[in-house]
């Protein structure tokens, strides 16, 4: 079987291997185990890979580079009215000569890659729209533009397309889906330190507007205030690092929020089992994995009702909604950190939760994809 990947992740090559954001690499290498020949339709960019690269399984792929674009600003979209046209034809025939399209969704070359398989009714497809689902939320329109071709069964045949969260009136290819970090071997309880003696938060995620950091650190800076000793983990780099600098040591903050930029997995695994929370104020999400990860060890999850995330969160049963007012989401984070059995409580059931969703269930469900 020839499998062909359309993405707009971002790749690089080294040594003779291709690399790329190591939570969808990991993904796309469990999707591969299935196939016979990998082609990659991307992007491909001349950087060395960092600690959040890593290179696929796979030792042949047929990688046909794509020029990124993008249409943020009247510049661009003048150089994208050249590449779009070019980025169509290679994307058409890479279709053309596949056993089964495989679109990452949304993204730009996602977009393009909904229009073309409109061309090729009969091949089998899937597509993984790893963003915000929910019909009810404000989305750019090239988002609204995909989530409408991919529910759309009359211009998209014989596809299944994988969403995060449950949906009421979806089209009959639309499947509910989830993803995973770790494998059933790696389960065990932890046992957290006492809550209300030091209490350790953990933000895992790019350092941008949209993941909104910042307000975990306001966070962390008020429970300070109201005498708590929180002590907050940043994971991520992003274009706000400068300001959250800025602002740690403007408000004498040293000693309660550290930047470890990015780091691999296994780091990152430490300072979960360590930690109490993980925090995520992100404005807009699919199935959020820095909030799974950090539920897996046993991490109370405080994040924002978007998406999946009431889902993932109980409705509150099992972590706290964020209402993005500062002052009542510090209060509610202090009475918790100040019932200690309420916050085992959540602990528990958050890791109970998470330890359903392993890469093992998740591998058998992919493989259900590619059995018809």
């Amino acid at each position: 079987m020839k499998f062909a990947i359309i993405t707009h992740v971002i790749h690089l090559k080294s040594d003779s291997r291709f690399f790329g954001y190591a939570p969808y690499v990991r993904e796309m290498n469990i999707w591969s185990k299935y196939v016979d020949q990998l082609v990659i339709v991307a992007p491909l960019v001349k950087n060395k890979p960092t600690e959040i690269d890593i290179p696929y399984n796979k030792a042949e792929i047929d990688f046909v580079k794509l020029p990124d674009f993008n249409l943020t600003s009247f510049k661009n979209i003048i150089f994208s009215i050249f590449k779009i046209p070019i980025i169509l034809w290679r994307i058409f025939w890479v279709m053309k000569n596949a056993d089964h399209i495989h679109l990452r969704c949304p993204g730009n070359m996602g977009l393009l890659g909904c229009i073309v398989q409109i061309l090729f009714p009969s091949k089998q497809k899937t597509a993984k729209y790893a963003g915000n689902w929910d019909p009810r939320s404000k989305q750019p329109l090239t988002y609204r533009i995909q989530k409408w071709i991919l529910s759309n069964t009359f211009l998209t045949r014989n596809m299944q397309v994988l969403v995060y969260g449950e949906w009421e009136n979806q089209s009959r290819n639309i499947k509910s889906f989830f993803t995973a970090t770790y494998h059933e071997s790696e389960k065990e309880i932890i046992a957290k330190n006492s809550v209300d003696v030091e209490t350790n938060f953990i933000f895992v995620g790019s350092l941008v507007l949209g993941k909104n950091p910042m307000y975990a650190v306001r966070i962390i800076e008020e429970l300070v205030k109201n005498g708590k000793k929180a002590v907050l983990h940043i994971f991520g780099e992003g274009i706000e690092r400068k300001n959250i600098e800025a602002y740690i040591k403007n408000n004498k903050l040293e000693n309660f929020v550290f930047l470890h930029g990015n780091q691999n997995k296994e780091t990152v695994k430490q300072f979960y089992k360590k930690s109490h929370f993980v925090i995520l104020p992100s404005k807009s999400e699919g199935w959020p994995k820095a909030v799974a990860e950090g539920m897996f060890w046993g991490c109370v999850p405080i994040a924002t009702k978007v998406s999946s995330v009431p889902f993932m969160l109980d409705y509150g049963k099992r972590g706290i909604l964020l209402e993005m007012d500062l002052e009542k989401d510090s209060s509610r984070i202090i009475d918790l950190i100040s019932n200690q059995n309420s916050f085992k409580e959540m602990s528990t059931q958050s890791l109970e939760w998470s330890h359903n969703f392993t890469i093992d269930r998740f591998e058998n469900e992919i493989e259900k994809l590619f059995i018809r």
